[in-house]
């Protein structure tokens, strides 16, 4: 089992303004590799805020797989990959390009995406964009890579290439 945490940035969420069907998306995608969700939560769109919850989800949660929905773009409050980076020891830019690459092939504004992945102790952070279509598209993309690397990080798998 993939232990899993869901973070939405969105001011209107969290002031109930506004359903979050990007996590809708999140969880019937992590379904498919074993993922369960045993932590969500919806924050402001504030950096410190942001990064005290992702914290939280690493440290004290304990969650393999950190999924973040919204504030990737260029909007003055979008500041979730500043936060991220803020948390991360680590970075892991394939999962971001893979993600900027695939979206490419359906949009010219996936390049506009700020998004970032990276490794705070055994646990990976990824960010997505806001909207339900984006998180589809972008998850998609990486999610056959994610049991593997998981079980890496976990000390569960080797990280050998294979050799046929």
């Amino acid at each position: 089992m993939i232990r899993v945490a869901i973070l939405t940035a969105s001011d209107k969420g969290a002031r109930g303004e506004r359903e979050d069907k990007s996590a809708e998306v999140i969880r019937e995608l992590v379904a498919r590799i074993g993922g369960q969700v045993v932590a969500y939560a919806v924050v402001p769109d504030e950096r410190q805020v942001i990064a005290t919850k992702l914290r939280e989800f690493c440290d004290e949660v304990g969650a393999d797989l950190i999924l973040t929905t919204g504030g990737t773009g260029f909007g003055p409050r979008d500041v979730t990959p500043e936060a991220t980076k803020e948390v991360i020891e680590r970075e892991v830019p394939g999962l971001p390009e893979a993600m900027r690459a695939q979206g490419l092939k359906v949009t010219p504004q996936a390049m506009l995406s700020r998004a970032v992945a990276g490794i705070r102790g055994k646990s990976l952070i990824i960010n997505l964009p806001g909207s339900p279509r984006g998180v589809r598209e972008n998850l998609e993309a990486v999610l056959p890579a994610l049991p593997h690397g998981l079980a890496v990080l976990k000390g569960e798998a080797s990280e050998c290439a294979r050799l046929d």
